[in-house]
């Protein structure tokens, strides 16, 4: 898996929980613009956001504006997902995902691993 996403878990509402995705060996992760997406049970892939390899942040159109963020810290070679305000609604897997690139063009993911899984009970 070149991808691994971790930092899920089971929360209430209104709590806050960061994910984070590091690539797996001989994944040149620095190179490419990563970002996540979620999918919850019987409804359709979601983009969240994206950074590219320069940082530079391009989010999704999702319901999750001002209450998720995206960052990127190139020592550890880690991108993370902070979210806030957390929503049952937001109950899904979430998946770290790669570009085919350094740029976050059309949010067009082409590699992702198994995505950890969030839990928001009301």
């Amino acid at each position: 898996v070149q991808l691994q996403a971790s930092g899920g878990g089971s929360v209430q509402a209104g709590d806050s929980l960061t994910l984070s995705c590091k690539g797996g060996s001989g994944f040149s992760f620095s190179q490419y613009a990563i970002g996540w997406f979620r999918q919850a049970p019987g409804k359709a892939r979601e983009v969240i956001s994206c950074i590219s390899s320069s940082h530079r942040t391009t989010d999704g159109a999702g319901s999750v504006s001002g209450r998720f963020k995206i960052s990127r810290d190139s020592f550890e070679n880690t991108v993370s997902l902070q979210m806030t305000s957390l929503k049952p609604e937001d109950t899904a897997r979430y998946y770290c995902a790669a570009m085919s690139g350094s740029y976050c063009l059309d949010l067009d993911f082409q590699t992702w691993g198994l995505g950890t899984l969030v839990t928001v009970s009301s």
